[in-house]
């Protein structure tokens, strides 16, 4: 055994007897995957373990996400604020892409599972103690947007959402678990700055893909992109080739389907009226 596996030996030690169990990989050293695997999705209407959350976003500490990152978008509290956020993260490759793409930016990756929210803060911190002064910018925490987002954050302070490879729920009767909803949409719009935010979505399942048109493109607040808008922006780049699932599909040859909405100004917004209140054939509304 060599004088620094020793030393790794010695730290993953806790205070006491020898031997003692310890945590598998210590803070800055770079974890191994298949010590964090967990089951690739769950049910985030049913998942009852213990998040914390504060009441109110005011009451949100940043500050151990973002210790040592310097910038001059503060909030009006001279606070770091994320504006990024990468939903539904897993391992932290888009995370971690999205910290140098805008290393201006506070990147924020959400992960509802333990194992690999904690593989994901292992993972930014051993990228910090390898490359001092970079990743600063980027952190994850765990949590369940779909139910906490209002907790969290800030009417009208995030830039960008992400979406990458979301678990599809293939049964109709789970569609209400799919991250992609009208009501969920109304909170994202929410939460993106009017006329700058932007919503990112990318999947292998075509059918997905249309579910996130469907109602992505009916919802009053978003625009989609056109495609040369989506050629010109990197972060779309980085979405199609960072993410671990998007390299799995890569290596399966598998198509990939995305779109990007931009969250409008309420002044350009469709008036709601009787007559466009309700959908053709909702109802038993139609048009004819």
């Amino acid at each position: 055994m060599t004088k620094t596996e020793n030393e790794k030996k010695r730290l993953r030690r806790k205070e006491g007897e020898e031997g003692a169990p310890g945590p598998i990989t210590v803070d800055g050293d770079m974890p191994q995957k298949k010590f964090y695997r967990s089951r690739a999705h769950c049910n985030p209407l049913s998942h009852n373990d213990t998040f914390d959350y504060p009441s109110h976003p005011s009451k949100m500490d940043w500050s151990t996400h973002y210790p040592n990152f310097k910038t001059e978008e503060k909030s009006a509290a001279n606070r770091v604020l994320p504006t990024v956020l990468d939903i539904g993260c897993g391992f932290g490759g888009l995370t971690i892409a999205l910290a140098t793409l805008l290393p201006t930016k506070a990147v924020l990756g959400l992960e509802i599972r333990a194992k690999v929210t904690e593989y994901v803060r292992l993972r930014i911190m051993a990228h910090r103690k390898e490359n001092p002064g970079q990743f600063e910018n980027c952190s994850v925490m765990r949590s369940n947007t779909m139910k906490f987002m209002p907790n969290i954050f800030h009417h009208g302070s995030l830039e960008k959402i992400f979406f990458c490879f979301p678990d599809p729920h293939f049964k109709k009767k789970n569609h209400p678990r799919r991250i992609v909803s009208q009501r969920l949409l109304s909170e994202y719009a929410y939460f993106l700055k009017p006329g700058i935010g932007k919503l990112y979505a990318i999947t292998d399942v075509e059918d997905l893909h249309n579910w996130h048109l469907k109602h992505c493109r009916s919802h009053p607040m978003f625009r989609e992109l056109t495609k040369e808008e989506m050629e010109n922006d990197p972060c779309v780049k980085a979405m199609y080739s960072e993410t671990e699932e998007g390299k799995k599909v890569e290596r399966a040859g598998t198509k990939k389907y995305y779109a990007v909405y931009q969250r409008i100004e309420l002044s350009t917004a469709e008036p709601i009226t009787a007559a466009n209140f309700f959908a053709d054939g909702q109802f038993g509304v139609s048009s004819s």
